[in-house]
């Protein structure tokens, strides 16, 4: 059965973007090599068949790639599944992608999305705030998190919203070179 997954890096004190919305510090993290190869995102990206981003983390991904100028990249990353970006302001598209620009309630994206995914998993890349709207909405299955070895101190919070252990039940733990995953089934929201 196809899920909802908010599959991310997050810091060990919980965030998964530094104060300046930055995932430098993740590409920092493991300067051994053995996380890069070991890092478990391409079994996890070949079961994706839509996904979805917030505001932030789509410019942070198209200023640091130079997107617009190497649209390439984008399919080389992400292929031609399609991608849903939540934004309240007019942002560039890159060229080639298949995206498509949406705001507000997360419902009937998630219904478009999981339409366009063809029976595969739906991907929430982050931030945490949007992966926080799908679990209000009770569309949000999964968490599997890669816990990087490193402190941030302040940044953008892995969920920042209350979620206690009775939505969250651990269902695997692994680790991948110096990273922790762990991934956990997510119950639907407490009436």
């Amino acid at each position: 059965m196809p899920k909802t997954q908010f599959y991310t890096a997050t810091s060990i004190d919980g965030f998964i973007a530094d104060a300046d919305n930055s995932l430098d510090w993740l590409f920092e993290a493991d300067r051994s090599g053995e996380h890069e190869a070991a890092n478990p995102f391409a079994a996890f990206f070949a079961d994706v068949g839509a996904f979805a981003m917030g505001a932030t983390t789509y410019e942070w991904v198209q200023a640091h790639d130079a997107l617009l100028e190497k649209p390439v990249k984008w399919a080389d990353y992400y292929g031609d599944t399609p991608a849903w970006v939540f934004s309240h302001r007019s942002l560039p598209s890159i060229p080639g992608a298949d995206l498509t620009f949406v705001q507000g309630d997360v419902r009937p994206a998630h219904a478009a999305m999981v339409e366009a995914a063809k029976g595969k998993n739906v991907w929430i890349v982050g931030g945490g705030e949007l992966a926080g709207a799908f679990a209000d909405a009770g569309l949000l299955d999964e968490l599997i998190l890669g816990v990087a070895p490193v402190t941030l101190g302040a940044g953008a919070p892995l969920l920042p919203r209350r979620m206690t252990s009775q939505r969250l039940k651990l269902t695997a733990m692994e680790q991948k070179g110096d990273f922790a995953y762990l991934t956990y089934q997510v119950g639907p929201p407490m009436t």
